[in-house]
């Protein structure tokens, strides 16, 4: 691997002091909050996160706070933002730094015996809240760093992360909070990814060895993903005596814990629901198609179809409160429960696998999407 160029640090360090973005977590960088920060903005863009992040300190102000807080009030604070392990690790992270630390430890090697926190994670911690000479390599600085030194190695590669890490190690001295934070912003905002980067702008375009041949696209290297799987649902929105049905998902596997609504592996044409349904025990009297939809996940697709169905009434076995509202891995018809919209909105966190059918609770209540926010 080539050397980092000795006036990068300089440069970089030049222009983010003039440029870098005014951030709710940036004016306040307690370790607390660059945490819950960081570990929000896996995965997830800066402006999604801002009004997540907001919410949470208000509910959640602190370590104590997040470690004693029940499981429906994470999940509903997290609805949307996808991912829900990461907050039921940050409440066992809490639990864990407040039992043997007393606190958010300061070394990027005690913050990795926490769960949910890696390399990534415990070098931006250490750095941006206590100020430790840590490198924080994500996927922006991996873009930045491979277009440097055009870097020829996959950037999916563990032992890749740790050179550049070490590479950019002994520019950390002078202030590791600021260059770490301006390596991901010029990642973030001026390197680009594929057809976009703004080399014009770039305050180390001069020391870029892709910029210097013209090959920026070319980095970074990753190998080809695996294709996802995909899986073909129908959604059931139940409704009866002014109620929706929605159910518990299992505790472990996908969305563990989480609130859907009852669905099926079958994909259903709008021809053959009533009889699937009346061979099931249901007594529709009216079935509504809701439209096609995609959720994508990292290992999957869901391709649904939905519709909205009007039950005659209430099926006993609910009405007699006989429903225990968790799911047996029956997709949810044997665990589901009635509830008004109005609680389901407000009180259960329903992912965004389904929000193209969560929606139709919101316009029954006049309100649109950015209400969950």
């Amino acid at each position: 691997m080539k050397t980092v160029p000795e006036k990068f640090a300089e440069f970089l360090l030049t222009w983010y002091r003039k440029n870098a973005r005014v951030l709710p977590w940036r004016e306040d960088p307690s370790p607390y909050h660059v945490w819950v920060s960081e570990i929000m903005l896996q995965q997830t863009r800066v402006e999604t996160v801002r009004p997540y992040f907001e919410r949470f300190l208000q509910v959640l102000p602190d370590l104590e706070a997040l470690a004693s807080a029940e499981e429906e009030t994470l999940l509903k604070l997290w609805e949307g933002l996808g991912y829900y392990n990461r907050v039921k690790n940050m409440q066992k992270a809490a639990r864990k730094a407040i039992g043997e630390y007393g606190g958010l430890p300061c070394t990027a090697q005690e913050l990795m015996t926490l769960p949910g926190i890696g390399p990534y994670t415990a070098g931006a911690v250490a750095s941006i809240a206590f100020g430790q000479p840590e490198p924080a390599v994500d996927g922006n600085v991996l873009r930045v760093m491979t277009r440097l030194l055009a870097y020829e190695a996959d950037i999916t590669s563990a032992s890749v992360r740790r050179e550049i890490g070490e590479a950019l190690r002994p520019h950390l001295s002078e202030d590791p909070s600021a260059f770490n934070q301006a390596l991901m912003e010029l990642g973030a905002v001026i390197c680009l990814p594929n057809g976009a980067p703004r080399c014009e702008k770039c305050p180390v375009a001069s020391l870029c060895s892709a910029h210097g041949t013209g090959e920026e696209l070319r980095y970074p290297i990753k190998k080809a993903k695996k294709e996802r799987k995909i899986v073909q649902k129908t959604i059931f929105l139940f409704e009866a005596d002014g109620k929706t049905a929605v159910y518990r998902r299992p505790e472990s596997g996908l969305l563990s814990g989480l609130w859907g609504f009852p669905e099926t592996d079958d994909y259903l044409e709008p021809e053959e629901t009533e009889f699937w349904l009346r061979e099931r025990g249901f007594d529709p009297q009216e079935i509504e198609p809701l439209g096609e939809a995609k959720h994508v996940f990292s290992h999957l697709e869901w391709h649904m179809t939905g519709y909205r169905v009007r039950l005659r009434s209430l099926p006993e076995r609910y009405a007699a409160g006989k429903a225990d509202g968790r799911s047996d891995e029956d997709g949810g018809f044997t665990g589901m429960i009635f509830l008004p919209a109005e609680t389901i909105l407000s009180s259960c966190a329903v992912p965004s696998a389904y929000a193209s059918y969560t929606k139709r609770l919101y316009m029954e209540k006049g309100k649109t999407e950015k209400d969950r926010k």
